[in-house]
């Protein structure tokens, strides 16, 4: 019996290929004809449709980036603001002013203004709720919540143990993690072409960073690093890694967890983020103090009781809080849209050289001025930008000149 030649033979996917998400389609069974596979004209027709969609062009990379841009440098304003103003705890003239300091608050109310508007645009794009794909997404999904809600916790934890030099460096560096996560966890691989512009955007984020003037008034604290603090920063860094590589993980396993799209993933994260919360929330009033971390301190174990205080005696910091809310909700809308479109990696260089760019853009506007050393960040940052965007070109040129001589050997 004659061996029957491989249809289909084993591809490496070039490193244009990486910021893009496979297809979620699976793939449909041949139909031999006399030792050939036949393609009708409707298989040729999804096919296409298939690629195009797997392919996102750069209009959705420049409408999912504005939006995320938008939305959450407005998100970061009301965030400030919120923190910052002070509010007298009577109506005596000598009143003391007090702070809003309720984040685990904060995060919950934000989690569900983003449940109900990601609820509303899963409706209006399928017609259904059907917020679990499968599961056995279940578990991952799970993971992602955790990860996501107990991040932000021992990154705070660590601004008091962690000098700031150290605290900026490894803020930008969540670009590393992310993609170390990827290789040892999922095995994936990159070229040599994608750590070169991974290491050039975030030493440039570091450099700009670094080298911006604090803000009048402030000085930047200078104390050690302690085993302790750079321990707490190591599992923020850690979790955030492990957020955007699961995430990424589920999008591009629907054989395994099912087609999961972005609002799906929205929805059920926040969700979950929603209870989670709501349940630290409501029991840790009565655990023991033992049972607790060693960051947590005694008077945040009554946050939602002393919220509700605080809302009840100031009611304009609300207005503030919800429009911060709606803020995050809508930048989750743009940030789960680039995750299916695109990848965590992505996404993460558009997060971190947010705060950047944004800077950038005020000292254009008023006219400030950038030191040698944050322009030498910029470079760095654009010029790996830049080059990645030259690589993903040239080999999608090359991909399609490849395509064009298959096709013309056929012919002949």
């Amino acid at each position: 019996m004659a061996r029957r030649k491989q249809i289909a033979p084993m591809q490496r996917i070039n490193s244009g290929e990486i910021m893009r998400t496979p297809s979620d389609e699976p793939e449909k069974s041949a139909v031999y004809h006399n030792g050939h596979v036949a393609k009708t004209a409707a298989s040729r027709k999804r096919a296409h449709s298939q690629t195009q969609q797997s392919h996102p062009g750069l209009l959705a990379l420049i409408i999912c980036v504005s939006g995320i841009y938008a939305s959450f440098l407005t998100w970061g304003l009301l965030q400030e603001r919120i923190t910052t103003t002070p509010y007298p705890a009577d109506d005596s003239a000598q009143a003391q002013q007090e702070y809003f300091r309720f984040p685990i608050v904060l995060n919950t109310i934000q989690a569900l203004f983003a449940f109900t508007s990601g609820s509303l645009y899963l409706l209006y794009k399928t017609r259904s709720f059907r917020i679990l794909p499968s599961t056995a997404a279940l578990g991952p999904l799970l993971l992602v919540t955790l990860t996501t809600t107990l991040a932000s916790p021992f990154g705070y934890a660590s601004l008091a143990h962690v000098d700031y030099l150290t605290f900026v460096l490894a803020k930008s560096c969540k670009l590393l993690p992310v993609m170390a996560l990827h290789v040892t966890l999922f095995r994936r691989h990159y070229p040599l072409s994608k750590y070169m512009v991974v290491l050039a955007v975030t030493s440039g984020v570091a450099l700009f960073t670094l080298y911006h003037p604090p803000k009048p008034g402030k000085e930047r604290r200078t104390q050690s690093s302690s085993t302790y603090g750079l321990t707490l920063l190591g599992i923020n860094l850690l979790l955030d890694g492990l957020t955007n590589t699961v995430q990424d993980h589920i999008f591009q396993s629907p054989h395994r967890y099912g087609k999961t799209s972005g609002p799906q993933m929205m929805v059920v994260l926040n969700l979950l983020g929603t209870l989670l919360m709501t349940v630290y929330l409501v029991v840790t009033p009565y655990l023991p103090e033992s049972l607790l971390p060693a960051f947590a301190q005694p008077n945040e174990t009554h946050e939602l009781a002393n919220a509700l205080s605080f809302f009840a005696r100031h009611p304009a910091v609300f207005h503030d809080v919800l429009g911060f809310a709606a803020c995050g909700a809508i930048g989750q809308l743009f940030i789960y849209a680039t995750l299916e479109r695109f990848s965590s990696l992505l996404l993460v260089t558009v997060t971190v050289t947010r705060k950047m760019l944004t800077m950038v853009l005020s000292v254009v506007w008023f006219g400030k001025s950038i030191s040698h050393g944050q322009w030498i960040g910029v470079a760095l940052v654009f010029g790996g930008i830049a080059a990645e965007a030259y690589i993903q070109h040239r080999e999608k040129r090359e991909k399609e000149q490849r395509k064009r001589q298959l096709e013309s050997q056929k012919k002949t």
